[in-house]
């Protein structure tokens, strides 16, 4: 079959490509019958059939639900097996690498966690599950690299995030999957999957002053983060120590979590959510603060929590 010209490269490629034979087996299946049926009917009712057409046939549906009855369960099980892996694939493990793209026309910007940049590359280690947080600077983006058999479309104004663990190493090709612009097919790129010492040595090679967290530090001070937040402040805001990962009670008496997305969102629409207690007086910072920044600020508040959830 033709997903079989691709590698296996993740953990996950095997099962889709088994869901997709599954699926492609079974319309196939059920397409044969039906034209099977249409061919037999034509043949046997054509023009010069000596079949007596005034005779009323006995009717039986034991033929029509049985079959009905079949491909309804395949499917089901099939949509259920979907489903499944869509919501596996959706949640990535507590213990995932996080690394951050911005999506731009007409490129891939990528920052690990230790502060690593590259453009229209990726390098992750073997054997090790990857948490992708994803945006995008200007119009929809698709992140699709076809051996992990992974695909998702980035968003601008949020934050979408996508997990694999690459099994092979090597180098993957990566591809926009969504009409971006003039440049679209130029936006392409690499992930290139290495052991764990070649790994080690790539991060150490680009090392920088400092980790996104110790970048985001200043940041935290010169865009006033810290006029209310560091607990020193005159306005009454909520504290950000130790609120990465944690439920955060809203003023609607709904409650959330205190992730990448929620993060973000109070930055640049503080007035969505709004915490219980507090008067809904934080500015927004859309249009103000730029993606890269963004990021590093978030990861400084990551920092302030003890250590990232597991």
């Amino acid at each position: 079959m033709i997903w079989k010209l691709l590698p296996d490269a993740s953990s996950s490629a095997w099962e889709t490509d088994g869901l997709l034979a599954g699926l492609t087996l079974v319309t196939g299946a059920v397409l044969l019958l039906v034209f099977w049926l249409m061919l037999v009917y034509a043949i046997r009712y054509r023009d010069d059939s000596p079949i007596d057409r005034g005779k009323i046939a006995e009717k039986t549906f034991r033929f029509e639900i049985s079959w009905t009855i079949a491909t309804l369960v395949i499917f089901f099980g099939l949509f259920v097996w979907g489903a499944d892996l869509y919501a596996r694939l959706s949640i990535p493990p507590k213990d995932a690498d996080q690394i951050f793209v911005v999506a731009k026309q007409w490129m891939w910007k990528v920052e690990h966690p230790g502060g690593q940049k590259e453009i229209n590359a990726l390098h992750v280690p073997v054997n090790t599950p990857i948490e992708l947080v994803m945006t995008s600077e200007d119009v929809i983006h698709d992140f699709f690299v076809p051996a992990f058999r992974i695909k998702r479309d980035v968003l601008p104004g949020q934050y979408e995030t996508m997990w694999f663990t690459a099994e092979l190493p090597g180098t993957y090709h990566l591809f926009c999957a969504q009409f971006c612009g003039t440049d679209h097919a130029a936006m392409i790129g690499q992930v290139v999957v290495q052991t764990q010492s070649d790994f080690a040595n790539w991060l150490a090679q680009n090392g920088t002053s400092g980790t996104l967290a110790q970048q985001g530090a200043p940041l935290f001070i010169r865009y006033g983060c810290s006029g209310c937040h560091s607990g020193n402040g005159t306005v009454r805001a909520p504290s950000l120590a130790g609120l990465y990962g944690s439920p955060v009670p809203l003023s609607d008496g709904s409650v959330t979590t205190a992730d990448d997305r929620y993060l973000r969102d109070a930055i640049l629409q503080p007035k969505r959510q709004v915490v219980a207690g507090f008067d809904p007086v934080m500015p927004s910072f859309a249009g103000v603060i730029p993606e890269e920044d963004l990021i590093r600020l978030i990861a400084f508040i990551q920092s302030l929590s003890p250590e990232r959830p597991r």
